[in-house]
Formats: C-alpha cells, sequence, structure tokens
C-alpha cells in the first residue's frame, strides 16, 4: 500500500535466478513451518527477530534514533527493549502472513480475532457506502484485509509489488485466496472513480515518507511527509476515513481490531486547507493507537526521511555560513523572498 517517491530513481537490477531461488526457499519455509504449530513457530520468530536486533545494525541504530526522538521522556532501558520487541513483531508478522490461510477460516475466526467498536464500519461495507480505511505498519496490517475478504466483504487494498515477481505471485495469491482484491499502485489512480462508484471499501497504509511532495504533518512531534492521494480520494469524493489497526495479543496469534477513529466528510467542510486538515488528522489517530502499544510499530522506517523546505533551506545556510568562516557562536539568518510560500 505504497507510492512511488521519485520516478526518476533508477530500477534496480533484475536477478531472475536468484529470485526464484528465494521463493523455492520460502515455500520450503512454510512446509517445515506447518510441521509445528502456530505458537512455536511464534516463539521461533522472536528468536530471529532478537538476531535481527543484535546483527542488523543499520535497522537498529534507526529504530533506536526514531524511538529517541518520539519518546524523549523515556528511558534508555526503555528504548533498547521496545525496540527490541518490534523487530520481534516484524519477524512474527512474516510467520502471520505465511500461516493465516491455514489457520484462519470464517468457522474458526473468533478463535484468532476479536473487534473493538467496529460495528459501524462493518455496517458502512455491507450497506456499501464506500469509505477509506487507513492503518499503518503496525501489529498484523494484513490480516484486516484477509478476514475482510474472508466475509465477502468487497475491499480493494493499493499495494506495491515485490521486486521478486515469483514471491509476488505468491504473496498475491495468498492475499486474494479469499476475496481480498488489490491494486498495482502504478495504475491505481485510473482505476479509483470505477472502484468509488460501485460502493466499495479502499484500503491503505498511510505511514511511509511521501518525499518532497508530500504534505507535512505532525506525527510523534516532528514534521512527516505524508502522501496526498488518501485526503484528495476523501474530498474529491466525500468519502469518510476509518483509522483502526489489528494489534497482536501478547506473543500469540490472537488480535485485536480496534477503530481508532472516523473522519466524517462534514468535518473538513469548512476547513480553510481540508486536504492538511484530514491528512493530519488520520496522522494523529495513527499515532494514537501506536502510542498504546509501541513495540508493534516498525521503528526500522525512515518515516522522517524527508524535511519540511523550510528545514532544508535553514541546514544549507548553516552549511554555507560554516564554509564561510562564520563560527557556531554566530546566527546565521536568512530571509525567504516576497510572494509567499513555495509550494511543497
Amino acid at each position: 500500500m505504497t507510492e512511488s517517491q521519485d520516478s526518476t530513481k533508477k530500477k534496480k537490477k533484475k536477478h531472475p535466478i536468484r529470485d526464484w531461488l528465494a521463493y523455492v526457499a520460502v515455500r520450503i519455509l512454510v512446509i517445515f513451518l506447518c510441521l509445528f504449530d502456530v505458537e512455536t513457530n511464534l516463539r521461533l520468530a522472536c528468536f530471529l527477530g532478537d538476531l535481527l536486533w543484535k546483527y542488523y545494525k543499520r535497522g537498529r541504530l534507526r529504530a533506536l534514533e526514531n524511538l529517541r526522538a518520539s519518546f524523549s521522556e523515556q528511558s534508555e532501558a526503555w528504548i533498547e527493549q521496545t525496540g527490541r520487541r518490534s523487530f520481534q513483531h516484524l519477524v512474527m508478522l512474516v510467520m502471520d502472513v505465511l500461516l493465516t490461510p491455514r489457520l484462519v477460516s470464517r468457522h474458526n475466526w473468533r478463535r484468532y480475532s476479536r473487534f473493538v467498536k467496529a460495528e459501524y464500519p462493518k455496517w458502512m461495507m455491507k450497506e456499501g457506502k464506500g469509505l477509506i480505511m487507513v492503518t499503518a505498519h503496525y501489529g498484523n496490517f494484513e490480516i484486516i484485509g484477509y478476514l475482510m475478504g474472508l466475509f465477502g466483504f468487497d475491499i480493494y487494498s493499493v499495494a506495491r509489488p515485490l521486486d521478486n515477481k515469483y514471491l509476488n505471485r505468491f504473496l498475491y495469491a495468498v492475499r486474494q485466496r479469499h476475496g481480498l482484491k488489490l491494486v498495482d499502485k502504478k495504475g491505481a489512480a485510473e482505476q479509483m472513480p470505477a472502484i468509488i462508484k460501485q460502493g466499495s471499501t479502499i484500503g491503505f497504509i498511510a505511514d511511509q515518507d511521501a518525499g518532497r511532495k508530500g504534505i507535512f504533518v505532525d506525527f510523534f512531534g516532528r514534521k512527516a511527509s505524508t502522501y496526498k492521494s488518501i485526503g484528495l480520494l476523501a474530498i474529491t469524493y466525500h468519502l469518510p476515513i476509518i483509522v483502526g489497526c489489528a494489534r497482536r495479543v501478547g506473543s500469540r496469534f490472537f488480535f485485536e481490531f480496534v477503530l481508532g477513529r472516523i473522519i466524517f466528510p462534514h468535518e473538513w467542510a469548512d476547513k480553510d486547507d481540508p486536504l492538511t486538515w484530514v491528512t493530519a488528522e488520520y496522522s494523529r489517530a495513527i499515532e494514537a493507537f501506536v502510542r498504546e502499544d509501541p513495540t508493534q510499530y516498525w521503528w526500522v522506517h525512515r518515516r522522517w526521511k524527508t524535511r519540511p523546505k523550510e528545514e532544508r533551506q535553514a541546514a544549507g545556510a548553516q552549511t554555507q555560513g560554516c564554509s564561510q568562516g562564520i563560527g557556531p557562536g554566530v546566527q546565521v539568518i536568512t530571509v525567504a523572498p516576497t510572494g509567499g510560500n513555495a509550494a511543497l
């Protein structure tokens, strides 16, 4: 559920033999995992998550940096523990994706999940009212679409295909096996009007860096570049936005589907800048459920990678001042040109 940040980015070189071997390895892994019960597999995932935390230095340092900036009031021990646990959750999600089709059915779903304050969105989906569902890289975001499709809800998920075409075909089949429909992000814009017209639900994962063309809104006290597409769709077609998550309970294969916020069209009708308001509002709702259990968020993401224009200008001015011999004790003042702010 992502969008390209830079259309000029060079394409990665394809390695068909390596990709095929990776696909075969994953299929063998699935067969091996099915020899054991799911709880054993999740314990293995926690062990692998600890190894990932220990040896994936770049990811570990990025997660620690993000956590320190987002929870400056917390101790270093808390930061370390939360980061390590987030890596365990990441590997547990991989296990979930591979095992969910073999475990969850329409007859036993209550054994693995429960809904919290979700009756209204379910009613809207059944009535074909048309809405947008927004979540984040948190908990088990994959099982949301799986269960919705399992019960026959008309839901589409905007997805970015994997670079490995063999693995992509396999994972798409897993996702679509019980009714979830996937839309390639590259052609999503052209398909949206027809999807919305038929009253379908559209799902997005809305917490990735959107590059310099995104809207900068607050996320954990810092400006984060956020995609415009969700807000534009909601405003253009007057669609409510449902913000929620599927939170894991303990280390079990059991999830709470939690409704965090419903943003209705009448709420942004009188706003001076409805697009920014909508984007900030669903970002605030995502932050709220992440704060309830930060260990389930993907802190390894480069969520704050792109900085606002004014920060880049200030950094550039400071660099220029240093190169001209201006000491750190001297304040550098930059004057913006008249005529208004430049569009981001």
